[in-house]
């Protein structure tokens, strides 16, 4: 099942670049850039990824993605994932980024812009891997400050898919950015938020009913409402799910324990993703293996969450169609 899950075609819609920094490269980055770490070695720095909630692991990405400072280093940082995400036989990426993070330690849009679609385009050419960029809002910052990232983006959102939300949940329901969401639709963006990880139901609703969203990310507690599980059912509303980072973040104990069974049984239309793999213990391939040992889905199964996540990307329609081909003759 290894080799098949390997070779089976799967797109990603939920990965945070920022959470693709392996501490080689952070050590790499820092020593080009001349970043002191508060670690003394590669080793040090994995023994700090024991999370025992969400805001433990915030405070340590923080904090890495502080060698991030010129369009190289975030090219570098998307070609590193691009490859190890081709290696566990990715066709399509969907990168999230946390422009206010990278602002607020004065490095501009441009070098953020310029070196993720760098990354990008070299992506398409030499790995024949599609993918699409989510500006994301960091929530638990005011909204003010959200929506002039926004008009800051404006000259570049031709190169931007969609807005996100994310960060620090409880507490900066989705409601908070009624205004810059709305802003970002009539800029004719497509808009994500991350709703339902450790936050309450009611901010799926408030996502979907005040942001207008096409996809909600995490989403792994509406199970506590039936009425909302059966409005994202009848509304075939994607959920990026995220395993591994469920459980090293503590939102379940064990995989044994996770909810994505009774979520399929419901008939929801899920999606598997890997959210910030260099922290939460592996990429795509490990979230599938993860699965298929907690859970022992069928190939069957495997194929529809491939087809789901195909079918809820920001991707031109030729390439979805084969896609979706190349899914169904594996």
């Amino acid at each position: 099942m290894h080799d098949w899950l390997k070779g089976l075609p799967k797109a990603e819609l939920h990965l945070h670049i920022e959470g693709t920094l392996e501490p080689e490269l952070m050590f790499e980055l820092a020593a080009r850039n001349k970043v002191s770490l508060p670690y003394a070695s590669v080793d040090e720095v994995r023994a700090a990824y024991d999370f025992h909630d969400l805001q433990s692991f915030l405070d340590l990405y923080y904090q890495g993605m502080a060698v991030l400072r010129t369009a190289d280093d975030f090219h570098d940082l998307a070609m590193a994932y691009f490859r190890r995400a081709h290696a566990d036989g990715v066709v399509h990426v969907e990168l999230m980024f946390d422009p206010q993070a990278h602002l607020a330690r004065g490095v501009g849009l441009a070098p953020q812009i310029e070196g993720l679609r760098r990354a990008m385009r070299a992506a398409a050419r030499e790995l024949d891997l599609s993918s699409a960029l989510i500006l994301s809002f960091v929530r638990d910052r005011p909204a003010d400050e959200a929506m002039q990232v926004l008009e800051q983006a404006n000259s570049y959102l031709e190169l931007v898919d969609a807005v996100g939300l994310d960060s620090a949940e409880q507490g900066h329901p989705p409601d908070k950015f009624v205004e810059v969401f709305a802003r970002a639709g009539d800029l004719g963006l497509a808009r994500v938020a991350h709703a339902g990880e450790e936050g309450p139901p009611e901010y799926i609703h408030q996502a979907l009913d005040t942001l207008d969203v096409c996809r909600i990310d995490h989403g792994v507690r509406c199970l506590e409402d039936p009425a909302l599980v059966a409005r994202l059912r009848d509304a075939r509303m994607p959920l990026t799910v995220c395993p591994l980072s469920n459980t090293r973040l503590k939102v379940v104990e064990t995989m044994d324990a996770h909810p994505l069974p009774a979520m399929l049984d419901a008939g929801l239309t899920l999606t598997l993703n890997s959210d910030d793999p260099a922290y939460f213990g592996g990429g795509m391939l490990d979230n599938f293996l993860a699965c298929h040992a907690a859970f022992d889905w069928d190939r069957a199964t495997f194929r529809t969450l491939a087809r789901n996540a195909v079918e809820a990307a920001f991707i031109e329609e030729p390439r979805r169609e084969a896609l979706l081909a190349r899914i169904d003759a594996h």
